[in-house]
């Protein structure tokens, strides 16, 4: 079956719940995730409804899910950032940026390339907001997600940080402008 990537919509707020949950029972979620399942399982539905919300439409969050047929088998977060306020992770951004967060494939389809694609259309889109980069933190302990990101064009930058999960890699990947 092929695989479709789209735009979340903002009526798929449970569905968007549902497959956050199912993420976070992962095995390297302690090192992918900034929430464990039971934090993200308490949060209200109208958490969920904002979020998908405001990634449907917009520049200022963008969340892409992979579809096979009716079945979502992957997602990732874009989320634009401007200068003074506050990041994920409590740091103050500088420069308007877009951070890709919240990065999951189901397992039964890694390996063929998905990431590549959400990747792909994530830096399509931040392109076109007229963003010369586009960055990722990821955990030091997670060489799968590392090795993942170089292949689809993300390089360290040499920073890195301690969050709340641990010690940090920033990546990032640069980007060509919008025709």
């Amino acid at each position: 079956m092929s695989i479709q990537i789209r735009r979340v919509q903002a009526d798929e707020w449970a569905a968007v719940r549902t497959f956050r949950l199912h993420a976070l029972r992962d095995p390297a979620a302690s090192v992918a995730f900034l929430e464990s399942y039971d934090e993200a399982a308490a949060r209200p539905d109208e958490l969920w409804q904002q979020r998908a919300a405001g990634a449907s439409v917009g520049d200022g969050a963008l969340q892409l899910i992979a579809t096979a047929g009716d079945e979502w088998v992957g997602t990732l977060t874009v989320l634009v950032q401007q200068p003074g306020s506050t990041d994920h992770h409590g740091r103050t951004v500088d420069e308007r940026r877009a951070t890709v967060v919240g990065v999951f494939v189901r397992p039964e389809n890694r390996g063929a390339g998905l990431i590549d694609d959400l990747l792909d259309e994530a830096a399509a889109w931040t392109a076109g907001l007229g963003i010369a980069v586009l960055t990722l933190d990821v955990h030091e302990d997670n060489p799968r997600a590392q090795a993942a990101y170089r292949r689809a064009g993300f390089a360290p930058t040499g920073e890195g940080f301690v969050g709340p999960i641990g010690p940090e890699i920033i990546m990032a990947r640069a980007l060509s402008p919008a025709r």
